[in-house]
Order: C-alpha cells, then structure tokens, then sequence
C-alpha cells in the first residue's frame, strides 16, 4: 500500500515556492503531517568552455551570508522545458549562449521535505549571444563566472570554497 493523502494545507505561497503541510496516512499505518516545499525544478549547467575547463560563477549567497563558487543554475519559469531553461540559464549567468545542450540526468537534492528535481546539462560549443538577445542576470544575482580546469575545480572542494552539494555533485558529471 501506497501513502494516502487525508488533507493539505498551503502555509505559504512565494516567488516560486509552495510550503504544504499534507496529513498523510503511511504504508505502515501511522497518520503524520508532512511539511512539503514545492519547487517548479531546476537546471544545473556544466558549462564546458574547452576539454578539462569548467565554468563557475561566483556569487552571494544571502542564506548562508558568504560568497561562495557553484556551477550555474536556475529555476524552471512556468510552463518552461528544462532543455531551454538550460540554455537560457546559460546565457543569464555566464554571458555566452551554449551550442550544444546535452542531458546528464536529474537528481532530488532534499528527497525528505523538497520535490525539487535538479537536472544537469552539460553545455558546449560555447559563443557570445545573439544580438537580439533578451538574456539577463536575474535583479537578485551578482555572478562573477570564470574558467577553471577541472582540477581546481575540485581543489576549491577541498579547500571550502565549494560548499553547496548541486556543485559536488555536477563535478561527479564531468
């Protein structure tokens, strides 16, 4: 026997999340509530500037008060597939429009309390944008990318600079 859900309530609606809290009847047979954060899911760019070089931005993260480096990333827009997303992620955070977007996979980052799904994109073959061109930063982002060879890359792990789990994750990718 599955879960059942005995009721939900929406405690908070924002920019792009959902907070429920849902009742829900185990397989076991205990009933407990379930806090849930909906998330629309996300894309994770690899962007690969050249064989053994990867791309990182460099950005302020206000939850954990630090700047810190990280692969690019982004949330879906409504109704958005992922493979734009990604491209479009690509130009909005690094500059440069990628010509070649391939799937690596999807992963949930927080599978306890989160239905975020991540999905990772390798991007390639990568140029200035078009002129005509709509892609910017979003107001809320400062992002400094820069080229890194994949052996800095993770020294940065090493040493602490990299400290969000999507950015370990996607230097398994490469």
């Amino acid at each position: 026997m599955d879960s059942e859900l005995l009721a939900r309530t929406t405690v908070h609606t924002g920019r792009y999340l959902t907070v429920e809290v849902d009742v829900v009847k185990l397989p076991s047979g205990h009933t407990v509530d379930m806090d849930i954060v909906r998330h629309p899911g996300s894309v994770v760019l690899l962007p690969v500037p050249e064989p053994g070089k990867i791309i990182l931005v460099r950005q302020y993260r206000y939850t954990i008060d630090r700047w810190i480096w990280e692969l690019p990333a982004g949330t879906l827009k409504p109704g958005e597939a992922p493979d734009a997303a990604a491209a479009r992620e690509c130009e909005e955070e690094i500059g440069l429009a990628p010509g070649r977007v391939t799937r690596l996979g999807g992963y949930y980052p927080t599978p306890g309390f989160c239905d975020e799904i991540m999905t990772y994109y390798r991007c390639e073959a990568l140029q200035p944008p078009p002129a005509d061109s709509t892609a910017k930063a979003d107001d809320d982002e400062d992002i400094e990318p820069r080229v890194f060879s994949l052996d800095e890359a993770r020294a940065l792990v090493q040493s602490g600079e990299i400290v969000d789990l999507k950015t370990l994750a996607g230097l398994t990718l490469v």
